[in-house]
């Protein structure tokens, strides 16, 4: 069996789509004739916990973790803070960027584990050396796991996959750092490096991959995130409760909220007593407090079920049983490209989703090739209530329905075997 290294910062018990994607490669790629070996720091910041993660790691994955100097957790120390800091929180309002954020931005290049580069080279070098591997793949953010793929890829010759979840300074949030002239300068250029030196570079949606074809020579592939199958065939589904559920899984951010759909479920309950008595907002996962209080001046608090974070198992769940799923991205028109790793799930859940975004994005075109729903503008209130009238009428008379689109060359068995002959290829190119 080959062997291929997977340098990640997320990985379990971290919970998250960050660590979805790589935890579900490595549970399939055995299968495919590659022992993942994964390369992850012992003591990582972690905004959320999910155990249940782990269990699906097979026992020919193998896991090696070196310990991380945290600067979040430093900053939390002086600061006196108990909450975890993150990039999306940092940067998640335009307007003047706090010195927190400019300290952030400007000495720490790409980002807050870039002190984990150095170190990890040097121990990753020596353990090449004794257990030798066929390719080396990286997977940011945070980008400065490119930064070790790099020097070893350097140092020793072997295949590198740089695989981007998420772009690098076509983030959305990049232009609110508050960068300085040469902290931008010196991101364009390691960026630029990661993209030249790669074997190939790995993007997860159409707009990205274009992009990055754009301004490299190196071959640019795409394998978009997914779902498994086994978690919906190993969850249980919440029991059938009477009520008109619009279930939300996962991060809800303040700068996604869609005001759009309270306004319309504040004027259904205001004309229409049944839908009152039967709406229930049921929100798994992390809700920002900007959306809890938008919800409460609509006057919609006393339909809300705020689950809060729970194990996958129970958000896949939730998603199975809802009426209605809720799928809005930030607002923000450079997130146009970003194609949210729960899309693929709401897809499996094959409940009807109301997106809120760009009707012209990566996300808007999956859901409508798959039937599965249509993604309105933020600002469109009467695209939103015409969809949420019908999707009420329709649970009256039918109940929950089902969506049947052809999904399945999004499920994570097919695009591992992807990955597989990405790696067949370039290794046997070597």
């Amino acid at each position: 069996m080959k062997r291929v290294l997977v340098i990640t910062y997320y990985w379990p018990p971290q919970g998250g789509s960050g660590v979805q994607r790589w935890v579900k490669f490595a549970k399939y790629l055995p299968s495919e004739g590659w022992q993942p070996v994964i390369y992850t720091p012992e003591n990582p910041e972690m905004n959320s916990v999910d155990e249940t993660l782990g269990r699906e790691i097979p026992p020919e994955v193998e896991v090696v973790r070196r310990p991380i100097i945290e600067p979040y957790g430093i900053y939390r120390k002086l600061m006196g803070s108990k909450s975890t800091t993150d990039m999306k929180t940092l940067t998640s309002k335009p307007g003047t960027p706090s010195l927190a954020l400019r300290i952030r931005s400007n000495f720490f290049i790409p980002d807050p584990r870039v002190w984990w580069v150095g170190p990890s080279v040097r121990f990753l070098r020596k353990y090449l050396r004794e257990h030798p591997v066929d390719a080396i793949i990286t997977t940011g953010p945070p980008q400065s796991m490119h930064l070790i793929g790099q020097k070893l890829s350097r140092a020793t010759g072997l295949p590198w996959i740089s695989d981007f979840r998420d772009p690098w300074t076509k983030m959305y949030w990049f232009k609110n750092m508050g960068l300085g002239r040469r902290a931008e300068k010196k991101h364009f250029a390691l960026e630029q490096s990661v993209l030249d030196e790669s074997t190939v570079v790995l993007t997860v949606t159409p707009s990205v991959q274009d992009d990055m074809k754009a301004r490299t020579s190196t071959p640019v592939a795409m394998i978009t995130n997914g779902f498994d199958t086994d978690d919906f065939k190993n969850a249980t589904q919440r029991p059938e409760d009477g009520f008109f559920n619009l279930v939300h899984t996962g991060i809800f951010p303040s700068d996604g909220k869609p005001q759009a759909l309270w306004d319309a479920l504040e004027k259904m309950c205001r004309e229409d007593e049944e839908f009152r008595a039967k709406l229930r907002l049921r929100l798994v996962g992390k809700t920002d407090d900007g959306i809890k209080e938008s919800i409460a001046r609509a006057g919609l608090g006393e339909n809300v079920v705020d689950l809060g974070y729970r194990d996958h198992g129970v958000a896949v769940g939730e998603q199975m049983a809802a009426s209605v799923l809720l799928l809005p991205l930030r607002n923000d028109p450079d997130y146009k490209a970003i194609l949210p790793g729960k899309v693929f799930e709401y897809l499996a859940a094959r409940r009807p989703v109301i997106g809120f975004g760009q009707s012209d994005g990566a996300m808007a075109k999956v859901l409508s090739d798959a039937g599965a729903g249509k993604v309105y503008e933020f600002s469109d209130t009467e695209g939103i209530e015409s969809a949420l009238r019908q999707a009420w009428e329709r649970f009256k008379t039918e109940g929950n329905v089902h969506t049947d689109g052809n999904i399945e060359q999004y499920s994570r068995k097919a695009l591992t075997k992807t990955l597989a002959a990405l790696l067949n290829s370039i290794t046997e190119n070597k």
